[in-house]
């Protein structure tokens, strides 16, 4: 047991889960500005922004000082490594569909497709960059998408989608499981440590 608490320590897990919770709090307070609206375009920021940000947090901590010692150990670290992203992930997942009460399917559909583009992506960047290509796809496809029609856009603007759109659910549920695969095989890319 030992082992697992400073494998978590390590890995700053306390700190994420602070944090995670605090971006709850802020998602309750920017819905409640809304007055808790059913009109899915005043909550759209928040069902956004939200699982963008805790996706963004917990791709961060995906960062490993040891890579050395991960790359090098007996024991598979792909467990490991799978329980440092579906952890945060899920506690995240149970916290922010709590705060939009609008539209608690699209918040939890979000968080699962930010948080995959955020794996592979710190398989690709690096942890510390992890955050870079899912702000900017949600933020593209927020400011882009406004008035489009079509079906195509179901697939490509999954983010703003309304939580009960199968091809949203699909693509965002394809980018959770290709980058929580490529996180638990290969891990964060190698980075040098901040000095």
């Amino acid at each position: 047991m030992n082992g697992v608490l400073l494998y978590a320590r390590s890995r700053a897990v306390p700190g994420t889960l602070a944090v995670l919770a605090g971006t709850a709090v802020l998602a309750l307070g920017a819905a409640a500005r809304t007055g808790h609206s059913p009109d899915p375009d005043r909550l759209l920021p928040v069902v956004t922004l939200a699982p963008l940000l805790a996706a963004a947090v917990t791709g961060a901590r995906l960062y490993s000082a040891s890579d050395e010692l991960d790359r090098t150990a007996v024991r598979p670290w792909w467990p490991r490594r799978l329980a440092l992203l579906l952890g945060p992930t899920a506690l995240a997942a149970l916290l922010l569909p709590l705060a939009v009460l609008g539209d608690g399917a699209a918040v939890l559909r979000n968080l699962l497709g930010c948080t995959g583009v955020v794996a592979a992506s710190a398989v690709l960047l690096g942890a510390r960059l992890s955050w870079v290509p899912a702000c900017g796809y949600v933020g593209a496809v927020y400011l882009a998408s406004d008035g489009v029609r079509g079906r195509a856009v179901t697939y490509w603007a999954w983010p703003v989608q309304p939580g009960d759109v199968t091809a949203a659910w699909v693509v965002a549920g394809g980018a959770f499981a290709l980058g929580a695969a490529l996180y638990a095989v290969g891990g964060a890319r190698r980075e040098e440590a901040p000095r």
